[in-house]
């Protein structure tokens, strides 16, 4: 299969809704997933995906900022590859892809969460070179 890596406008944003819609199972409707990257659109965030014949299979959004610690940053915030999509190398090449966008950006790292249940995700980052730097906290209002 063809794929395709590109960064869709701001203005673009509902295209990805059912992609996380999909990655969150469902639990956060489309209308508060519209509600939020409506938002979205006009913060410091950007958001990358993944097409094939002309539908969207994979997305990440990424959220740019610099941090004391390391300089400029990005911060990669649900990545998701539909499944029948997985397990061909297609994660692989989105991050080598991201890595060189993200680079031309002028960024010096990479962050990302992933859910501590999440094994298969952990494998993947570990051998894309991440490490586990610390916890990550949430606090409901």
């Amino acid at each position: 299969m063809n794929y395709q890596f590109s960064i869709i406008s701001n203005e673009n944003l509902d295209q990805i809704i059912p992609l996380v819609y999909e990655l969150n199972d469902f639990k956060i409707s489309e209308a508060i997933l519209k509600t939020r990257f409506n938002e979205m659109k006009n913060q410091n965030y950007e958001c990358a995906v993944i097409s094939a014949d002309n539908e969207l299979v994979g997305v990440t959004g990424m959220w740019f900022c610099t941090r004391h610690y390391i300089g400029k940053s990005v911060e990669l915030d649900h990545v998701f590859i539909k499944p029948e999509h997985r397990g061909n190398g297609l994660g692989k090449q989105f991050m080598a892809w991201i890595n060189n966008y993200v680079i031309e950006k002028g960024c010096n790292s990479v962050e990302l969460n992933t859910y501590v249940q999440n094994n298969p995700s952990h494998k993947f980052y570990f051998n894309e070179g991440f490490e586990i730097l610390g916890y990550h906290f949430l606090k409901k209002l």
